[in-house]
């Protein structure tokens, strides 16, 4: 059997903080690295970074200064190109690989989903309208394939589904990352095949964060936080999970992240 680790973590600029992925490295030793909003167009990719960290298997798929996605493996991996263009908007949101290992294959799909703007109306915002529509794009997608087995997603999904995952469910109820289209519309897409990896070790009815705002000027002791990253696996894999770190300390990181990274750890 393997020990896999993988991590995801909304990096917010990948060449502004380039020189975090080795903190990353040491604090969780993850096997897979999972990036988005990397804010960099592929042909100024770091590509001698990852190798010069340990990770000599990296995929990318990246735009000027928005989006962007990024799989950093020590194992080999192959790019899985069956995905669609998400919404016909060629927004490098999304990237599919099949990881090789010696137990067999793992599909692992890393995701940016759109944040939606400040208004919770489809008609009033474009930006929260093209958020629903990714989300069910997503949902459909993954409903019309065959139960999909040894499968992982990861990602900034951009949606904080659960009561316990805002810091104040009645007061975000109207909050883009927290309304019911949003939050329904998530679970949704869950229930095509997936089970909530991290929530698998943390109770529904516990305060989970992955994200706070660069507004709060003292972040830990506000603590109005929303989990927004996150790691899903198929149901067949729930028996190999091992555990969960969402790394909080890396909020602090000198110019870090308003997101920190996760990780959940297999045996596989």
């Amino acid at each position: 059997m393997t020990r896999l680790r993988i991590c995801t973590w909304n990096i917010n600029s990948l060449r502004l903080r380039l020189s975090l992925l080795n903190r990353l490295v040491s604090a969780l030793g993850p096997d897979v690295i999972c990036l988005q909003e990397t804010k960099v167009p592929d042909e100024l990719f770091p590509v001698s970074t990852p190798p010069a960290l340990g990770y000599p298997f990296t995929m990318f798929r990246g735009m000027k200064g928005y989006n962007g996605v990024a799989i950093l493996s020590r194992l080999p991996l192959v790019e899985q190109p069956a995905a669609p263009d998400w919404c016909g908007r060629g927004d490098c949101r999304h990237l599919g690989v099949e990881l090789e290992l010696p137990s067999g294959p793992i599909a692992l799909h890393n995701f940016y989903v759109p944040a939606g703007g400040d208004i919770p109306d489809r008609a009033a915002n474009p930006k929260f309208a093209h958020k629903l529509d990714f989300i069910a794009e997503a949902r459909d997608w993954f409903a019309g394939r065959p139960q999909s087995a040894r499968t992982v997603l990861v990602g900034d999904l951009n949606i904080a589904p659960l009561e316990h995952d805002v810091w104040s469910h009645r007061q975000l109820l109207d909050v883009v990352s927290h309304t019911p289209p949003e939050t329904e519309g998530l679970l949704a897409w869950q229930r095509t095949g997936f089970v909530d990896a991290v929530r698998h070790f943390v109770p529904d009815d516990q305060k989970l964060f992955t994200w706070w705002s660069y507004r709060n000027r003292d972040w830990r002791a506000s603590d109005r936080g929303r989990r927004l990253d996150h790691i899903w696996v198929s149901p067949d894999l729930r028996a190999a999970l091992l555990g969960q770190t969402v790394l909080k300390d890396a909020r602090d990181w000198p110019q870090g992240s308003d997101h920190v990274p996760v990780c959940v750890e297999l045996d596989l």
